[in-house]
Order: structure tokens, then sequence, then C-alpha cells
């Protein structure tokens, strides 16, 4: 371990964080449809591995690969058949988005030349599959999300084995996410939970800046459990992972029963019920329940806004690319070798020094390590073009002189702040707690903030006495 880090007399950056201008208007609360994108989103429903087997009817039209063979111009959930007619309609009727089905019989692939390879889509939804993927299988579908697509995951509680196979769909999708040859490590930062929770009403979190809970669909307030189950959470990791909805009870890494995170340059989202996206109206002998409609939970605003975010909000740039945002690495000096400039830092914090290696370069932004009370701050605006997936990465290295295994005594905390200089979102909180040799990649998304400039901040407070060092290298606010 370091020592006490030597006295502050290195370059002083610019005066303190000036405001900054939002620019994108605030996000709607009400039930309106979004205006007509320029290129529609481009979203693929699973119906390939037994989604209407037993009492499941998990498909937007008996019309397949196409639903408008069935109806060129829906209006009502009834003009297409399937228990997911209702979210398939509301997503037709806005003209934002072109919906295929992946019929019986296909299998998912991704970079090949068929109308329903991935590589045609913004989003593959897959909702309560009851039959194991191929291994082919589940490389396209990490591939397709690695390279920015969205992927929606329904799952049902366990024992929910509609096809009598031996696996239901916690089973089904634990397994895409650990035995996969792309990144079978948690890539997404959570594993499904082995449950069967009969009734709840899942509550959302206050998170007003949050698109999936406060959508272009309306606002989210309650989701439903009827026979479901939920997820835990890892951000260790994956930092990018969040739980936006909880069963009763339940906060923080257990009991999440939405949640939402990256993975590469894709989005992804997971529902612990396919009882909510259920419209009631599927086809003739089945049994099904309107989730959909139920007037105790905002079912329909959280499908239609989670499918919305994992599409790319206000671009088509998925897994297929085609989209209206530019890619792009939007921090200026990212790893800090051109020294103080386009950072707003506390004086000595951007260094060459080695006492603390960096990463890559010579430079870094070594934030506290003094042994004394002390608060070092370091930031950048940024504009976040509408229409575009932001994705924040920084690499972190934590060394301390604290002995504890417990407490907290010294923070890093990165935020994002609006134009009046208010925290919009503190994005996670490091401590002496998170010491360890080297450097950790840590990435959160930004999407939410499309269409606004922005402060990047990261704020470090030291105790009085043993030093703890939070060095940041190689920084990128990156947009696809």
């Amino acid at each position: 371990m370091l020592g006490f880090r030597r006295s502050r007399h290195r370059l002083t950056t610019a005066a303190a964080v000036f405001g900054l201008l939002v620019a994108g208007a605030a996000v709607q609360a009400s039930a309106a449809a979004p205006a007509a994108a320029a290129t529609p989103h481009r979203i693929l429903l699973d119906n390939a591995h037994a989604e209407t087997a037993g009492n499941a009817d998990w498909i937007i039209s008996t019309s397949q690969p196409d639903p408008l063979g069935q109806d060129s111009s829906p209006s009502a959930e009834t003009d297409w058949t399937g228990a997911l007619s209702s979210w398939g309609v509301a997503l037709q009727k806005t003209g934002d988005y072109s919906l295929k089905t992946l019929p019986s019989g296909s299998s998912l692939a991704y970079g090949g030349s068929t109308a329903t390879d991935l590589s045609n889509f913004d989003t593959l939804v897959l909702p309560e599959p009851n039959t194991l993927f191929t291994t082919a299988e589940k490389t396209a579908i990490m591939t397709f999300v690695k390279n920015g697509g969205g992927l929606f995951m329904v799952s049902d509680h366990t024992g929910a084995d509609r096809n009598s196979d031996g696996e239901d769909a916690v089973e089904i999708l634990n397994d895409l996410m650990t035995n996969n040859s792309v990144d079978s490590t948690d890539p997404f930062g959570f594993s499904i939970d082995t449950l069967s929770i009969s009734s709840d009403y899942p509550s959302a979190i206050s998170d007003s800046s949050n698109a999936v809970l406060h959508g272009s669909f309306g606002t989210v307030t309650k989701s439903l459990i009827a026979s479901g189950t939920t997820a835990t959470l890892k951000p260790a990791d994956n930092s990018a992972v969040k739980g936006l909805l909880y069963r009763t009870g339940y906060s923080g890494n257990t009991g999440a029963f939405f949640a939402t995170s990256t993975f590469g340059s894709g989005r992804v989202a997971f529902w612990g019920d396919s009882s909510p996206i259920d419209d009631g109206t599927g086809q003739s002998g089945n049994t099904l329940y309107d989730g959909w409609n139920d007037t105790g939970a905002t079912d329909a605003a959280l499908a239609l806004n989670a499918t919305e975010w994992l599409a790319g909000g206000g671009s088509s740039g998925g897994g297929g690319g085609g989209g209206t945002c530019t890619a792009a690495q939007l921090l200026a000096n990212p790893g800090f070798e051109s020294g103080n400039t386009s950072w707003t830092a506390t004086s000595g914090v951007i260094t060459n020094s080695s006492s603390e290696a960096a990463r890559t370069g010579s430079y870094k932004a070594w934030l506290n390590g003094y042994g004394s009370a002390n608060t070092d701050t370091l930031s950048q605006s940024v504009t976040i073009p509408s229409g575009c997936a932001a994705t924040l990465n920084f690499y972190l290295h934590v060394d301390t002189a604290e002995t504890t295994t417990s407490t907290a005594y010294d923070t890093l905390k990165a935020q994002v702040l609006n134009s009046s200089g208010t925290v919009l979102s503190t994005l996670a909180t490091y401590s002496n707690l998170n010491a360890a040799s080297g450097y950790t990649l840590r990435s959160f998304d930004l999407s939410s903030y499309a269409g606004q400039t922005v402060t990047v901040k990261f704020t470090g407070t030291e105790g009085s006495t043993l030093q703890t060092s939070f060095v940041l290298d190689d920084t990128a606010l990156n947009v696809s």
C-alpha cells in the first residue's frame, strides 16, 4: 500500500463548473404515444421456443412472421390474435415500430441473410421461452446484444414447464446468461430466482429521470405478479444493473421484479412474470389472465416504455445498425494525457505522478490519498445527442491504508448533475472497502439523458486519518 500522498503542488484547473442548459423536452407523464419516427424501431418477438405451449399464447398475431397479414391497420387488441396482441397493436399504432415474429420451427441467428436474422432488428423479445436455446442461438443472442441490440427477457415462476420437457423459463434464461460462448461470467449482473410467488403488486422505485418508469407511454407505479419470480442483482459483476420494481418488502439487490442492465453496446430488460403482458385475448382454448388491463398495475406503460428504451429511444440503432445516432465518444481528454484541459478538477487531481500508476499513458485523475480530511472533485460537461444510447465507462483503482473490512471511511461518488447543479443520479458510491490491485472497468447507462447537456462528476471525500486513493483513467462516454 502507499503511504501518505505527496503534497498538492500540481497544476490547477479552471474555475468551478459553469451552468449547463438542458436541451430536450421533459419526459411526458401521460399515456400519449410518441410521434412517428423517421426509421421504425425493428422488433422481433420469439415464437420458436414453445411460447404457445400449454395455456401460454405469447404471440402478437397468428400471422407470422408478419402480423400485418392478419390486419394491416389494427386499431383494437382483437384485430390481431394472441395474448400479446395488445402490446403489438399499441406499438403498431404509433407508426414508430416494425414488428415481426420468429415462427415455430425457426432458429435465432445473427449475421445471416434471412428476413428474421437478428441483424435486421433493434430488439429481441423472449416472452417466456420453454425450450433451451441451442449453442448457436445463445451465441447469436449474446453477440446481438453486445453489438448494440436490445434484449427483453420475460420469465415466469419456477416449475412453469408448459411443454413438459424438463425446462422452464427460469432455467432457460439463466442458461442463456451462464452457458454461452460470448460471456458466461454473469454478463448482465443478475440471476433469476427459482421462486413461485403467487401474487403481489411490486412497486416502482423513485427515479424521475428513468426512461422506463417515466417514458412516452406513461408513468409506471406498479406491476403485477400472478405466479412469478424475481431476480437477484449482482452489481459487482455489472455495475449497470438496476432494479426498477421490487416485490413488496424487498429492495436493493434482492426481490427485483423488473430490472435493466447493459452489455457491450446493448441493453437488457428482465420481467419476472408473463401475466403482466397477457391481455386475455389469445386463441380459443387457452386459459389466460388479463394483466395488461389490470387496474391495480401499470403494466402496459411498463412494457411499452421498456420496448422503446431497449430499441434506443429516438433511434433505431440496435444490433442491426442503421439508426439516426452517429456513434461517437463524447468526453474530451478522456485519458487525461493533455493534462489540465477539458476537465474541471481540484488542484493536483490530474497528474502524471509516478506514485500511482496510470492505466495507460502517463496521466490519470487521482482523487484524495492524503491521509487527512479533504474533498476532491473532477467533472466535465457533455451534451448527449437526442436519440442516442449512451454509456459512461471509466477505469477505477482504489488503494487504501485503512484496515477495516466493514466501515466505509473514505468515499468516491460518481454522479450526473443538471444545469442547476442538482444531482440527477448517483451512479455509484465506492469506498476504501473497494480497494484492490489494478484497475476495474465501471459502466453506466446514461441513455435517459439523451437530448440534454449534463455534468459527469466524481467527488472523493477522505476522513481524518489513513489514506484512500481513488484513481481514474481511460474514461469514455460512448453513444450509438
